[in-house]
Parts: C-alpha cells; structure tokens; sequence
C-alpha cells in the first residue's frame, strides 16, 4: 500500500472515522513532514495505504484504507519519530481533529521482582492507577509461572509528571 500526502490544509473529513487518527509528534521542534512520512511508511509496512494531512497546530491526520492497517498501527503503540514520542488519537463519531485533546498516551509498564503470590490484578490496577489510569493486566504468562514480573497497560497524561 501507498501513502498519500498533502502537506497543508484540511477538509471535512468523509471517510470513515473509524478509520482515522489524529497525532502529534510530542516536540517543541518543528518536525520534518516528508521524513515523517517516509519513517512510517517504512514501519508499518501497510496492505491499503493510508492518506497524511498536515492539518496544522502540530496535527496530522491519517486516513487508513484498511481496518487491518489502522489496527495494526494502533497495536504497535507508542510510536515515535526522532526519539520524540507521538500520541495518537482513535476518531470517534462527531469528532474535530484540530479539538480533540492530544494529551494521553498508553504504555505496557512491567515491575519486576515481585514475589508469584503477590501478583494480582488488584494489585495490577493500584499501581497502574497510582502511576496513570489502570487499563488491563497481562495475566496469560502469570499464570503459567513462566514470568517473575507483572505487566500493567496504563495511560499516562503526558502533561503530568511520571509519579
């Protein structure tokens, strides 16, 4: 698949939202839009192509072709670009790209050292609440005994400092 551009400017959107996101490159810089460009394609090696705006306010919105595409990008999660992170925004129905709070991004944290009987989901979601907001537990290793660690899916408010 092929990945069109367009440097400036942005219309209404009327593709399917359910295959947009909205991101931006978390840096003062000013970001290389065509590098940009070619990174990615180079990374997500996708089946539809995608189509970038620069939309401007340090926004870019990306129409995919594919459900697999979009989904793939969103499973790869975070992304970055330069060793700057880049938060990235799932459209939902109604939504303004230039208007919706770039300000969240989803990590997988791991403790490590922690004694087997301990691990838990309600000790999962304390801690992934302390840091951010808890939102799942990888219990499927756990509970094999192959793992001495717990890995928690958090959500971080990247405005904030980490805890």
């Amino acid at each position: 698949g092929g990945v069109n551009t367009v440097s400036r400017g942005f219309g209404r959107v009327k593709e399917d939202y359910r295959l947009c996101l909205v991101g931006r490159v978390l840096t003062d810089s000013v970001v290389h839009f065509p590098s940009m460009i070619r990174t990615w394609a180079n990374l997500w090696h996708l089946l539809g192509g995608v189509s970038i705006t620069d939309i401007g306010e340090k926004r870019v919105l990306f129409i995919f072709h594919y459900e697999v595409d979009i989904n793939r990008v969103i499973e790869g999660m975070p992304w970055s670009f330069n060793r700057h992170l880049i938060i990235f925004h799932p459209m939902g129905p109604g939504e303004d790209p230039l208007q919706v709070p770039l300000i969240y991004i989803e990590f997988w944290l791991q403790n490590h050292n922690l004694p087997m009987e301990v691990i838990s989901e309600g000790l999962a979601r304390q801690f992934g609440n302390s840091i951010g907001q808890f939102v799942q537990y990888d219990s499927s290793l756990v509970t094999r005994g192959i793992r001495r660690y717990m890995q928690i899916w958090v959500k971080i408010d990247v405005r904030m400092p980490l805890k």
